[in-house]
């Protein structure tokens, strides 16, 4: 007899900001081979021989800012969500683990396997697919099924960037959020990734080129290419909202290192919007679920003081999705169409 359980994941979160904590965390993130995808040498050079050696301070200073009292902004709305969905879905057990940290993936099917469940719904809490986000959670799950959980069996949730439902969702909660902030341009953020990963993940093997045409034309490729999920969210979004052309743009934030990453630059496409001339500007960050690091200190902090230097007056931040009660229903609604998929049209 299956029992079935889910198990939520999303990227993690250091213990503290110590500096301590913040560089044990960086080196688990950066010696993955899907997030710096370059031979195990050359990544250890990189990682333990100058980052973990420069980085861990500045970003330690990133995280206080942030930090919430309950802990990690990241982790505490994440273990809201999964409460909030078990609710919803009372008969399948939902557990919550993170890619990176202390709340590993082994320790999130163990809870489930300790309940009694044999077969397992792993979620990764990402949109859009990516080698440094959903590839990684989905390739380590199996590893350490087959290693630890050999009898269970798990079926991975696709990206769903597209999906009518989840685009219904993102939209109204950017409407709810701008209704009492006019702007003049809203632009969507989203986390970048290097340009070399958009062509690893292509499975044609000739079909991306990173221009302005191959994102818009019919590609097998599209299935587990980035930057076309990016763009397709944003074209949705801002066709459900009915924006003005050239009242919305989409850019990439938090690149590393000196390689070429998806263009345009956030912080560069701020300062330009901001020396046009535009003074009440929105963002919106559709590639997290979550709000953390990168959507309370990098947008909301940084991009908003380079906007105000630039001369803008109104910087405006959506917050992510994290526990709305519109999201918790779209995810519960997701887990028992996939547990109970008799009932799945009823829904």
């Amino acid at each position: 007899m299956n029992m079935k359980g889910i198990l939520l994941v999303n990227l993690g979160s250091p213990e503290s900001p110590n500096p301590k904590d913040v560089k044990k965390y960086l080196g688990e993130f950066l010696m993955d081979e899907r997030v710096i995808d370059v031979p195990l040498w050359a990544r250890t050079l990189l990682v333990k021989g100058i980052i973990l050696n420069t980085r861990p301070k500045a970003s330690a200073a990133a995280y206080q800012k942030i930090w919430w009292e309950e802990g990690s902004p990241l982790i505490v709305i994440s273990e809201r969500l999964q409460e909030k969905v078990q609710q919803k879905v009372e008969d399948y057990p939902v557990a919550l683990a993170m890619r990176y940290g202390t709340m590993t993936i082994k320790k999130g099917l163990q809870e489930l396997v300790d309940k009694g469940v044999n077969e397992v719904l792993l979620f990764p809490l990402y949109p859009q697919f990516a080698m440094a986000t959903t590839e990684t959670i989905v390739v380590l799950a199996e590893e350490i099924r087959k290693q630890h959980f050999p009898s269970i069996k798990i079926t991975d949730f696709p990206a769903f960037y597209n999906k009518p439902d989840y685009i219904e969702v993102l939209s109204a909660s950017v409407s709810k959020h701008l209704e009492n902030h006019p702007f003049e341009h809203l632009l969507f953020s989203y986390h970048g990734v290097p340009e070399r990963h958009i062509f690893k993940s292509d499975v044609t093997k000739s079909h991306c080129k990173i221009d302005k045409s191959c994102c818009v034309t019919p590609s097998k490729a599209h299935e587990y290419c980035y930057k076309h999920q990016c763009l397709e969210v944003t074209r949705l979004v801002a066709e459900k909202l009915q924006l003005e052309p050239g009242s919305y743009s989409t850019s990439f934030q938090s690149r590393l290192g000196f390689d070429p990453w998806l263009l345009p630059y956030t912080d560069r496409t701020i300062e330009r919007l901001g020396k046009q001339g535009i003074k009440n500007m929105a963002i919106v960050t559709p590639a997290f679920v979550s709000d953390c690091l990168e959507t309370l200190e990098e947008i909301a902090m940084e991009g908003q003081e380079i906007f105000h230097e630039i001369g803008g007056e109104n910087f405006t931040t959506v917050p992510c999705l994290n526990d709305d009660e519109a999201w918790v229903n779209l995810l519960a609604k997701w887990i028992k169409n996939w547990a109970e998929p008799s009932i799945a049209e009823l829904i």
